[in-house]
């Protein structure tokens, strides 16, 4: 049956041959939202999406805690057989009052709630519009909702307008969907122009949110909050894996009907609901961001000092200074060899290759955490920089440019 998976292992024992599996590292222990040891080794980890540190947030465990003392471990089904939990509803009500929408529902994972968020709205007769970096879970979602799939160029609102034009008198909707900042390269969407784009054609929106929730806006909405442009985004997408902190993902929308999506939607019905420990962290961390705005000045802090130090070495880090920054490589090899060293050097990034990546280019993606000292950033520039030189990367780098 694996058979078929066989140039995918040989292209992962390529990998090994130039040293440890990327893709099966495995901690010893998480000492904190920053640091684990790896081999016996304490490791900076700069790859993790805990933008605001909250996985070790002390009353976002001690209500995970609490949950687990009172409710037990786990719901064992969905909630569609099952039923919910009191802070099933009570998150999503919480969600809804903190996203300033009507109606929010949660998913257990950020994945499903992008699944389970297209496969719900879209049918044959409607049509997707697919920023053409998007996440894998926004072509999974599309594909089980069986829609009609048109992507357009990232972030080129010229390219959507003219595709939404083209498709001004086929039938059923369009549903244009982007997000807020995209993983690989840590760049953000023009949603204002997107915006006015859907508008004129009379379409609709959906942003995933995923990794600019708690750190965009004045309040942590994310992106259309930070452009101003919140009423145009008919439904709201995103998970808790990132700046929450835990696991699981949520819908929130205006949309009439909404409930409906609940007996729509395949993965919200067939999927064990979220336990009550991630329920009472996530619930908590939203209260935590809506309390201690100090926590995305110092996120922002933290990438300003990250970025200004790669781009003191040469480095260049994309059109975005978020908590995403990755850095391009020739070729994958250099790749590899480079977040071995790094890890070498107590260093943990993501090594991203193959399709996941942006045109397919091998890129070291970091991700940075309001949690960072000063001193680990400063540590992580340098270190970063001193590998790149023994490389020759720099050089190489500005020959391919």
């Amino acid at each position: 049956m694996l058979a078929k998976y066989r140039e995918l292992r040989n292209a992962r024992a390529g990998v090994m041959q130039l040293g440890q599996d990327p893709f099966g590292v495995v901690f010893d222990r998480i000492l904190s939202a920053t640091e684990a040891t790896l081999d016996g080794n304490r490791v900076v980890l700069l790859g993790t999406n805990n933008y605001l540190g909250l996985t070790f947030d002390q009353s976002c465990m001690d209500a995970a805690a609490r949950a687990v003392r009172e409710e037990g471990t786990g719901t064992t089904g969905s909630r569609i057989a099952n039923g919910s939990y009191g802070g099933h509803a009570a998150l999503e009500a919480r969600l809804a009052g903190f996203l300033k929408r009507r109606h929010a529902m949660v998913f257990s994972t950020g994945y499903q709630a992008n699944l389970g968020a297209l496969a719900g709205l879209a049918g044959p007769q409607d049509h997707l519009l697919l920023d053409a970096d998007s996440h894998a879970s926004i072509y999974d979602g599309a594909r089980m909702a069986g829609a009609q799939v048109t992507r357009f160029r990232h972030n080129d609102p010229e390219d959507l307008r003219r595709r939404l034009r083209h498709l001004a008198d086929q039938p059923g909707e369009k549903l244009v969907v982007v997000e807020g900042v995209y993983s690989m390269l840590g760049d953000v969407a023009p949603l204002r122009d997107i915006a006015a784009v859907k508008r004129e054609a009379g379409a609709w929106l959906m942003v995933d949110e995923a990794h600019s929730l708690g750190v965009l806006g004045e309040a942590g909405r994310g992106l259309a909050e930070a452009h101003g442009v919140e009423p145009d985004v008919d439904y709201v997408v995103g998970t808790f894996s990132k700046s929450l902190g835990a696991v699981g993902g949520f819908l929130a929308s205006d949309a009439e009907d909404f409930d409906l999506l609940r007996l729509a939607s395949r993965p919200y019905m067939f999927t064990a609901s979220l336990p009550p420990s991630v329920i009472a962290s996530v619930t908590q961390a939203i209260t935590v961001l809506e309390t201690q705005p100090l926590l995305r000045g110092r996120l922002h802090r933290n990438v300003a000092r990250f970025h200004a130090g790669l781009a003191a070495a040469g480095l260049s880090t994309g059109p975005s200074a978020s908590p995403v920054a990755s850095i391009r490589c020739p070729d994958q090899g250099t790749a590899i060899v480079f977040w071995n060293r790094l890890l070498a050097a107590g260093i943990y990034v993501n090594l991203a290759i193959g399709s996941a990546t942006p045109g397919g280019k091998p890129l070291l993606r970091t991700s940075i955490c309001a949690e960072h000292t000063p001193e680990q950033i400063d540590h992580a520039v340098v270190t970063i920089r001193e590998i790149a030189a023994s490389l020759g990367f720099f050089q190489t780098v500005d020959a391919a440019e």
